[in-house]
């Protein structure tokens, strides 16, 4: 058995909650804050058999897309720092982290 922790942002977040679905996986869904942009995630939780581990991955990977978005840098206070950081910069987000990890145990009752 394994523990698959999937963040993706909000965004994808129903598709691949419907894909896991249809595939009949099992999945807990909780809100999570990114630290990078302040911006809402989803993180899932998964506990799969050791096989089908890859068909999770190939769900999230073909679901969870990149994206460019603007954000504006924190203003910084300090009077010897460069004032271009005000303005907004291009990112990339989206996607997906995934950690998988191995269990022990796996109960459901």
């Amino acid at each position: 058995m394994k523990l698959v922790l999937a963040i993706v942002q909000d965004k994808d977040s129903n598709v691949l909650s419907s894909e896991f679905i249809d595939a009949n996986i099992r999945a807990t869904k909780l809100s999570t804050t990114g630290g990078f942009l302040k911006a809402g995630n989803t993180t899932f939780i998964i506990g799969i058999e050791d096989e089908r581990v890859p068909e999770v991955l190939d769900i999230i990977k073909s679901t969870a897309q990149t994206r460019e978005q603007f954000m504006t840098p924190p203003v910084n206070l300090d009077a010897t720092s460069d004032s271009s950081m005000a303005y907004p910069i291009e990112v990339q987000v989206g996607g997906a982290t995934v950690f998988v990890m191995p269990i022990e145990a796996f109960h459901r009752f």
